[in-house]
C-alpha cells in the first residue's frame, strides 16, 4: 500500500511537470515595436539652444527626462552625409564597410557617377515619374531591420517612412516589408517594384487627400511672435538662400501660389514633418505594426529639417521655428503610439544623420573665420591647367565627399604616371584658401594627422567608391554654398556631434556623457531585442541605458 501511494505521488508529479512547465515557461521577451527617428540635420545643441522654449508635453522633453540620453555622441566617419548617417544608424557600420560613401559618389569600377539607392531595374509603384527607380542593393551590409526579420523567420514587418528615398530605403534595408517615399512632381507617396507590386490602397488614399494644399493654404507663420525668437539672428538676412523664391524673404511665408503645382516647396517647410507623422501613423494602422507578440520596426526620418538648414542656416529664425514645431509633432507622435501601439510595449531612439556648420557669411560677421570653396569649378580649373601640364583631359573625374577622384581608366591607358598627377593636384589644392592639408590616402597612415581625424577618414574610405585624394579644410569652411545657405560633411563638431536618445520597453530614465558613436545605435539594439547585430557592424552596446 505505501509503495503503491509513493508510485502514485511520483506518476503525478511528473505529469505536473509535464502539464504545468510549458504555460509557466517564460518566453522571450521582446517589444511590440521598435521605432527609429533620424532628424536629418539636426545638430547635438539643439536638444539645449532651445530646451526653454519646448513644450512640456513635446516631445524632445519627454524623451529627455523620461528617457536615457547619450550626451556625448559622435559620427566616427567622415563625410558627415545623409545617405552615409542613415546607413551607419542601422546597420552599426561605416562607408568603407556599408559602402555608403556619400549621396552621390564616383564609382572607380563603373568610371560614372552613382547615386546610392539608385537602381535601373527596378519600377516606380505609385506614379508615372522616375523617382522610384530605386532600392538598397548598393548598401553592402544587412540593417538591424533585415536581422530581426532573419530572426523571425521573417514574420517581423520592417517599414521605412520619410520625404527623402535614401531616408527610407537604407534604414529600412535589404528585405523590409515596405519602403515609401515622396514623389515631389505628383505630391504623393510612392514606392519601388523591389519591395511590391501594386501600391496599398491606404496609401493612395493618403496621397489623394492633398494634404500639402492644405498646409500650403496656411501659408508658414512663425509658432510665436518673432520677436521671441531670441535664439535667432534677426529675419531677412541676405545670406540665406530663396528656397521660396527671391521675392520671400522672410516670415510670414504665402504659399497659395503653390498649392497643386508645386510639390518641391514643402520640403523646406515644417510641414514636411507633420506630414511625415501623418503618414507613418498610417503606416502603423494599415500595416499593423505592433499589433502582436512578433516585433515589428518602423524607420521614420525627417527629412525637412535638412532642407530648412541648407537654406536658412542653424541661427535663423526659420531653424528655430521648425525645431519648435518638430517638438510638438513628435509629442503628437509618442501620443500616438502610447495609444496605439501601447506606453511601455515600444521602444523608440531618435538620433540624426549628421548635424550642420553656420552659414560663411554669419560667422563672418561674428568676426569667426569661415569661407567656402566651389569645388565643381575647381575641377573644371585643375583639368584645364592639368591638360596644359600633361597633355591630357579630364583627369580629374569628379571633386565629391571632399575627396579628388581621378580619371583612372584615362591614366592607365596613358604613359602618365599617377604618382605625378597626384603630386600636383595635392600641392595645388594645398595653396587653395581655406584648404588646411591635403593628402594622398595611399598614404594616409604617413600623414601627420591628429589620431581621431585619421580613424574617420580611414573609417569613410571604400576603395571602389572613393577618391585617391583626401581635402581637409579649415574649420568653418565648407564645400560651396557662397551665394547662401550652408551644409555639412566635415569631421567638425558641428557635424559629427550627434543627439542620441532613448524611450520606452527596456529603457531606464538616465544621461551618460560617455563618448559613444551613431554605429552603437544597431549592436545596442540587437543586444536588447535578442537577435543577431548586422553583418558589417563594428559598433558597441550602450550597456547604461537598459532597466
Amino acid at each position: 500500500m505505501p509503495d503503491t501511494f509513493i508510485m502514485k505521488k511520483i506518476f503525478n508529479l511528473i505529469v505536473a511537470f509535464f502539464v504545468i512547465a510549458p504555460s509557466t515557461a517564460q518566453s522571450l521577451q521582446r517589444p511590440q515595436l521598435v521605432v527609429g527617428v533620424v532628424v536629418d540635420q539636426m545638430r547635438w545643441d539643439y536638444l539645449y539652444r532651445y530646451y526653454d522654449r519646448y513644450a512640456e508635453n513635446g516631445g524632445f522633453k519627454r524623451l529627455i527626462k523620461q528617457g536615457f540620453n547619450c550626451d556625448n555622441t559622435f559620427i566616427p566617419y567622415v563625410p558627415t552625409i545623409t545617405a552615409c548617417g542613415h546607413a551607419s544608424i542601422y546597420t552599426g557600420s561605416v562607408p568603407s564597410i556599408n559602402g555608403m560613401t556619400g549621396n552621390f559618389w564616383w564609382d572607380n569600377r563603373l568610371n560614372r557617377t552613382v547615386y546610392c539607392t539608385e537602381d535601373s531595374s527596378v519600377k516606380t509603384v505609385g506614379s508615372n515619374t522616375t523617382a522610384g527607380l530605386q532600392s538598397p542593393r548598393n548598401l553592402l551590409t544587412t540593417t538591424i531591420g533585415d536581422e530581426l526579420r532573419l530572426a523571425t523567420n521573417f514574420k517581423s514587418k520592417v517599414t521605412g517612412v520619410a520625404l527623402k528615398d535614401r531616408g527610407s530605403i537604407l534604414p529600412a534595408g535589404h528585405n523590409a516589408s515596405s519602403a515609401y517615399w515622396f514623389d515631389i512632381k505628383t505630391g504623393g507617396w510612392i514606392t519601388s517594384d523591389y519591395y511590391m507590386k501594386n501600391l496599398p490602397e491606404w496609401v493612395k488614399n493618403f496621397s489623394s487627400q492633398k494634404l500639402i494644399d492644405t498646409y500650403y493654404k496656411e501659408g508658414w507663420k512663425t509658432l510665436y511672435p518673432l520677436n521671441t525668437y531670441t535664439q535667432s539672428a534677426a529675419d531677412e538676412n541676405d545670406y540665406e538662400a530663396k528656397p521660396f523664391g527671391a521675392a520671400a524673404k522672410g516670415f510670414p511665408y504665402n504659399f497659395t501660389g503653390f498649392a497643386g503645382n508645386n510639390y518641391n516647396a514643402v520640403l523646406a517647410t515644417p510641414f514636411g514633418n507633420i506630414l511625415t507623422v501623418e503618414f507613418a501613423k498610417q503606416a502603423i494602422i494599415n500595416e499593423q505594426l505592433g499589433t502582436d507578440s512578433i516585433t515589428d520596426l518602423l524607420a521614420v526620418s525627417f527629412s525637412s529639417p535638412d532642407y530648412v538648414g541648407h537654406s536658412f542656416g542653424p541661427n535663423s529664425v526659420e531653424e528655430e521655428d521648425t525645431y519648435l514645431r518638430l517638438d510638438k509633432d513628435l509629442g503628437d507622435f509618442l501620443n500616438f503610439l502610447d495609444t496605439k501601439v501601447g506606453k511601455g510595449q515600444y521602444v523608440l531612439f531618435l538620433s540624426a544623420d549628421h548635424g550642420v556648420a553656420s552659414v560663411p557669411a554669419f560667422s563672418r560677421d561674428h568676426n569667426i573665420p569661415a569661407g567656402s570653396i566651389d569645388f565643381l569649378s575647381l575641377a573644371d580649373t585643375m583639368n584645364a591647367l592639368l591638360k596644359e601640364k600633361f597633355g591630357q583631359n579630364n583627369l580629374v573625374a569628379a571633386i565629391a565627399n571632399y575627396q579628388v577622384s581621378l580619371n583612372l581608366p584615362v591614366i592607365a591607358s596613358s604613359s602618365l604616371k599617377i604618382t605625378d598627377i597626384k603630386n600636383w593636384i595635392i600641392n595645388y589644392l594645398s595653396k587653395q584658401p581655406g584648404v588646411d592639408r591635403v593628402i594622398d590616402l595611399e598614404d594616409l597612415y604617413k600623414a601627420p594627422l591628429n589620431i581621431k581625424v585619421r580613424e574617420m577618414i580611414a573609417n569613410g574610405y571604400n576603395p571602389g567608391r572613393s577618391g585617391q585624394i583626401q581635402i581637409i579644410l579649415q574649420p568653418q569652411w565648407l564645400d560651396g554654398f557662397g551665394k547662401g545657405g550652408t551644409t555639412h560633411g566635415a569631421w567638425n563638431p558641428y557635424d559629427a556631434h550627434i543627439p542620441l536618445l532613448w524611450y520606452g520597453w527596456g529603457i531606464k530614465p538616465g544621461k551618460t556623457s560617455r563618448e559613444v558613436y551613431m554605429t552603437d545605435i544597431a549592436p545596442t539594439l540587437a543586444f536588447l531585442l535578442h537577435i543577431q547585430m548586422p553583418s558589417g557592424s563594428i559598433g558597441s552596446v550602450i550597456p547604461e541605458i537598459f532597466k
